[in-house]
């Protein structure tokens, strides 16, 4: 079962989608990749992906809390097919390419886990299909956690030429915040489209850790340029004085 379909298309932009599946245990859902990249993220579960040629046995995790998780990437003009024994929720970010690049599994060991910001910025950042990562050639997508009562995606920041995508889960049900357009209240299963401008923090509420998982996309040099918004750019100094929140990292005991 589809749960979320953000395509270029209905976005109303160019590049960027997100696809949510859910499967039932022994379930299957096949897609034709068509003119986009992808990347398989488990959410919950475990998986095996299989194009006409390639084959990949998703590890997969229990929840996003529960540590990272390994990732395959898919090229354009493919069929592919996800399957799951037991049954789980799976991500598919996706971006319109032109490149077909090889079928590649991304295991945990090879990709850059990150603690960044301190204090109350404390947060965990999962690169997995970021630049220095993964060879693709449009999409960058990493997934960020923050422990409740702290904020990430601060300072606020732009990137004009990248389309984002930011798809929420929230530990517990409860509330969190995202400030792009304004400031607008988010939960387990919700999305943020930012096709430009400044936007950030996000905010995960006291009792509450808050995960986010970033598709971006867009027409220009594959690159991850950030510019601090200037009024708030100092906030960065002041964390070389404050520990990283000991949270941090979500590992499988911390669910």
């Amino acid at each position: 079962m589809i749960r979320l379909d953000v395509t270029p298309e209905s976005a109303g932009w160019g590049y960027s989608g997100l696809r949510v599946v859910v499967l039932a245990p022994g379930d299957e859902y096949q897609q034709s990749t068509g003119a986009d990249e992808v990347v398989v993220v488990p959410l919950s579960g475990a998986a095996t992906v299989t194009t006409e040629t390639d084959k990949a046995e998703l590890t997969g995790r229990a929840s996003v809390f529960d540590g990272p998780t390994d990732v395959v990437y898919v090229p354009v003009e493919s069929t592919l097919t996800l399957r799951s024994t037991d049954g789980g929720r799976f991500a598919l970010a996706t971006a319109r390419a032109t490149k077909r690049l090889p079928f590649r599994h991304i295991p945990v060991a090879e990709q850059r886990i990150e603690l960044r910001g301190a204090g109350v910025c404390s947060r965990q950042v999962n690169n997995f299909a970021t630049t220095d990562v993964l060879d693709a050639d449009r999409i960058i997508a990493c997934e960020v956690l923050t422990p409740g009562g702290n904020w990430s995606s601060y300072p606020p920041h732009r990137h004009d030429d990248l389309e984002e995508i930011y798809y929420f889960e929230v530990a517990g049900g409860g509330p969190a915040y995202q400030r792009a357009d304004g400031v607008q209240e988010v939960r387990t299963g919700d999305v943020v489209l930012i096709p430009n401008g400044w936007h950030g923090p996000s905010m995960a509420t006291p009792g509450y850790h808050l995960y986010y998982l970033n598709v971006m996309a867009g027409p220009g040099e594959r690159a991850w340029v950030i510019e601090d918004e200037p009024e708030h750019a100092w906030i960065r100094d002041t964390w070389s004085g404050q520990a990283i929140d000991e949270r941090l990292p979500f590992q499988k005991e911390d669910r």
